[in-house]
């Protein structure tokens, strides 16, 4: 379906967003010519409005819902320049950071959302785009990549299982259970969205579509379309390559998924054994935990301002990059298709994982690095001794 001004999207990372771009040009919407040094051009009189020369209106809206964190939303701030250059409209709006903050943002997104034809959202796993679900009437939802997550989101849709995130445990004592039984009308609404087929506001049937680079297989009546970073690949580079090797990081500590030591531990032995010399972090990962890889490694640490895949596509970049099981397994290998770069992925020793892991933080974990296409599969490294 072409995009239009009917077509709302959701976002609240700045991943998402590249996906929302990467769907757009997927449906017709064209480039509006090639990027300097991937910075977009900049309409005249420096206003952060499309140029009205380029568009007679914009391809979509897009709806920015930042999160706290400084880095997430610095990276978003760039990728909304990005998407205006497009000629696309952007929206910011804070839905967190106060009480009423959520209930504000509802009220003032309700009319447009129960307009909207098409909807697309980046994470259906959060709470505050399944309370909007609950307003769609929209004939047609697109579920775009939030990263991994994509992949339990398809079992999960698919067992008829409510949607929880791989890494989550349960927790919170009587309080998060009241909260969890509160909110389970909601969440129950959200599912019930995502099953093609359904009657929507209008009487017509509703189409659902996955557009994603993970290894994910659609069911029933879903439909399908594979993300390869066509935009991306039009947009930036080919890229410049050094002779050395990058590393990427992991937010897998920070989710409580992986031990701190294990983790230091295996990127000071992959350092060693690949000569690496940056380690490009994920946008999550504390200050504390780099400080301590750059002193115990010698790593220059590089906090990029874009998604990985747009940072590696602008160059320069490593002829290797090593990481572990993430998403960027399975989208650099789109976005650099050509470029000669080689991604590698380690594989996670289950000793890393902590006692608050979930039960199904290996398997899953382990799917990640299975499934991953034209990378090379590393071993785990050992982890440190006891004590």
């Amino acid at each position: 379906m072409p995009t239009s001004a009917s077509t709302l999207a959701f976002v609240e990372s700045p991943v998402q967003l590249l996906n929302v771009l990467e769907w757009a040009y997927a449906h017709g919407a064209a480039p509006r010519g090639p990027l300097l040094d991937g910075v977009p051009r900049q309409p005249a009189g420096g206003s952060d409005r499309p140029d009205p020369a380029g568009a007679a209106a914009p391809a979509l809206r897009i709806v920015v819902l930042p999160p706290t964190d400084p880095m997430s939303r610095g990276q978003l701030r760039r990728m909304a320049a990005l998407a205006r250059d497009e000629g696309h409209e952007v929206r910011w709006q804070e839905a967190r950071g106060g009480r009423l903050a959520p209930l504000k943002a509802l009220a003032a997104l309700s009319r447009d959302v129960r307009a909207a034809r098409t909807v697309v959202v980046g994470d259906p796993f959060s709470r505050y785009v399944q309370l909007l679900l609950t307003l769609v009437r929209a004939e047609e939802l697109v579920v775009v990549d939030d990263g991994t997550a994509t992949m339990e989101f398809i079992a999960q849709t698919a067992r008829g299982e409510r949607l929880v995130r791989w890494h989550r445990v349960g927790g919170g004592g009587l309080p998060g259970r009241v909260r969890e039984l509160a909110y389970a009308p909601v969440s129950a609404t959200a599912r019930r969205r995502f099953k093609p087929g359904k009657a929507t506001g209008t009487g017509a049937a509703r189409r659902v579509e996955v557009f994603s680079s993970m290894p994910v297989t659609a069911h029933g009546a879903m439909t399908l379309r594979v993300n390869d970073f066509a935009w991306t690949r039009a947009r930036f580079g080919p890229p410049r390559l050094t002779k050395g090797t990058d590393l990427v990081g992991t937010s897998l500590v920070e989710t409580g998924v992986v031990d701190p030591a294990c983790y230091l531990d295996a990127v000071r032995a992959l350092t060693r054994e690949h000569s690496a010399t940056r380690y490009f972090a994920h946008r999550r990962e504390s200050p504390e935990k780099l400080r301590a890889l750059s002193e115990a490694t010698g790593l220059e640490i590089v906090r990029p301002d874009l998604p990985l895949e747009l940072i590696a596509r602008r160059g320069p970049v490593g002829r290797t990059i090593v990481s572990f099981p993430s998403t960027v397994v399975h989208t650099l290998p789109y976005a650099l298709t050509g470029t000669g770069v080689t991604v590698a992925v380690c594989d996670i020793d289950p000793a890393w994982l902590t006692g608050s892991a979930s039960p199904r933080a290996r398997g899953f974990l382990a799917g990640v690095t299975d499934t991953a296409r034209d990378v090379h599969r590393l071993p785990a490294q050992a982890a440190p001794a006891a004590g």
